[in-house]
């Protein structure tokens, strides 16, 4: 397969520029015969979430293809799903670079990008040229500069702008690479925020007769206690479902590594077991019912089967994708 070549090509050069070449390319060659070098015929295997029929239950993650620019080349991997964003109400840089930095020893990466993006509106202009067919997520998120007493108010500007672009919208409260933004996660803050998206909801599903799942993301580095006190929150403000998890601030599993110590959030195989134990203890929290997407360190067939047995419902792949290419989707989708 192209794979292992164009990531040695990729690998011998900076991350954010291998990063923006790629996804370059994915967009121009989507409809061309280069697409045939990535496309993949995969095996239907449904699974029904949220009230939502996904292909199979492996999708893209959120923070790969932040202005869904590239969902048609997604999907002609075989993704189940994929999911663009986090995108915020206006335009912005992110924080300055470096900002991406790879651990190959761990198969991992640390990112500090800071929800760069090229804003809504740009967004939705994107999704609807694309001619993917399949379930698509849009991830959303807050401006830098709007302070968290008024976040709530950039996630709703958010789901107007893509609620009928989307099958399911994803709450982005967990990036540890804006500031303040995990203070969200929990208490009156969580609750308060949950609240005013379930009414804005609401509103949107009786405005437009049609009703988009809400999902919301959290951190791994929270102990079982919040995780507990998020899920009485989640339940207690009716949320469709969660993902779990993004990236987390520790260290430990790469201590000593070129790079270890770069501020940001730390994804891939390091992060899988501390992910999985969050899923575990989400599931007995919220019951049999909530939906519980699983992301973190997914990179075989065993680590994503490991996250379905945990309580998930779905799983995601980014880091992992990173270093096998689309050949992961298909190992996990024909093992499922």
């Amino acid at each position: 397969m192209f794979y292992p070549l164009a990531k040695k090509l990729m690998f011998a050069c900076d991350a954010e520029w291998s990063h923006n070449f790629a996804l370059g390319s994915l967009n121009k060659l989507a409809h061309s015969p280069f697409s045939l070098l990535w496309k993949q015929d995969l095996p239907v295997k449904p699974v029904t979430v949220a009230g939502i029929r996904f292909d199979n239950a492996v999708g893209l993650a959120a923070g790969l293809d932040k202005n869904a620019e590239c969902i048609d080349a997604f999907g002609q991997m075989g993704f189940g799903f994929v999911e663009v964003g986090t995108v915020t109400p206006k335009p912005q840089l992110g924080n300055d670079k470096p900002r991406i930095f790879r651990l190959p020893a761990s198969q991992a990466i640390i990112n500090r990008m800071g929800f760069n993006n090229k804003g809504v509106d740009y967004l939705v202009e994107n999704v609807k040229k694309a001619q993917y067919k399949g379930v698509l997520g849009i991830n959303i998120g807050k401006n830098k500069d709007t302070p968290n007493e008024q976040g709530k108010d950039d996630y709703i500007h958010c789901m107007r702008k893509v609620y009928m672009h989307a099958s399911y919208i994803t709450v982005n409260i967990s990036s540890p690479n804006t500031p303040g933004l995990r203070d969200l996660q929990f208490g009156d803050a969580l609750l308060d925020l949950l609240n005013s998206i379930k009414n804005e909801q609401l509103d949107l599903q009786a405005k437009y007769d049609k009703y988009v799942p809400i999902f919301i993301k959290i951190a791994p580095d929270m102990d079982e206690i919040a995780v507990q006190q998020v899920a009485q929150t989640l339940l207690q403000s009716q949320m469709d479902g969660v993902v779990a998890t993004n990236t987390t601030l520790e260290r430990a599993a790469v201590a000593g590594q070129q790079h270890a110590n770069e501020a940001g959030g730390l994804s891939g195989l390091p992060v899988k077991d501390k992910s999985t134990e969050v899923i575990r203890q989400l599931r007995a929290a919220v019951g049999k019912e909530m939906p519980i997407i699983g992301v973190g360190g997914i990179h075989d067939a065993d680590s994503a089967i490991e996250k379905l047995q945990a309580g998930a419902n779905l799983v995601q792949v980014y880091t992992g994708f990173i270093y096998q290419g689309p050949n992961l989707i298909k190992q996990i989708v024909t093992s499922l």
